[in-house]
């Protein structure tokens, strides 16, 4: 019996962690997609900036993670290709191909670090001018 409850406990929990990748990232909204910094519209689906390859960046990357993995980070042109890199090496990401220099070219335009295409709201700007004390 505590077999059987062990099982069905991992069962469950395994089925849960799958099923958390189906769960929309953002809500879903019906009507014109936000506007953000006066310049770019975000896709309601998928919280990434609205752009004519917009579709690649989401048929390369969201068949494996959610866009939240993208809208955290701001990473230079270097650091997304590393990042590229690193999926392929131990996370089996496929070769992209010619779809490499689009996905690039749309992640450094607007999740870059001096992006100002797209305000970060994922992430705060790193503080400034911190004054650390030691706890005795």
């Amino acid at each position: 019996m505590k077999i059987a409850k062990a099982i069905f406990g991992i069962g469950a929990l395994l089925i849960g962690l799958l099923s958390f990748r189906s769960i929309p990232t953002q809500p879903v909204v019906v009507g014109a997609p936000v506007v953000v910094a006066d310049t770019v519209k975000i896709d309601p689906e998928s919280g990434l900036a609205t752009d004519p390859n917009l579709m690649i960046v989401k048929s390369q990357c969201t068949a494996c993670h959610s866009t939240k993995l993208i809208l955290q980070h701001r990473f230079t042109r270097a650091g997304w290709l590393d990042r590229i890199r690193w999926m392929q090496k131990y996370h089996k990401l496929w070769d992209l191909g010619e779809s490499e220099k689009v996905v690039l070219d749309y992640l450094e335009k607007y999740y870059g670090p001096q992006s100002a295409q797209v305000k970060a709201a994922y992430r705060r700007a790193p503080l400034k001018n911190v004054q650390w004390y030691k706890m005795d």
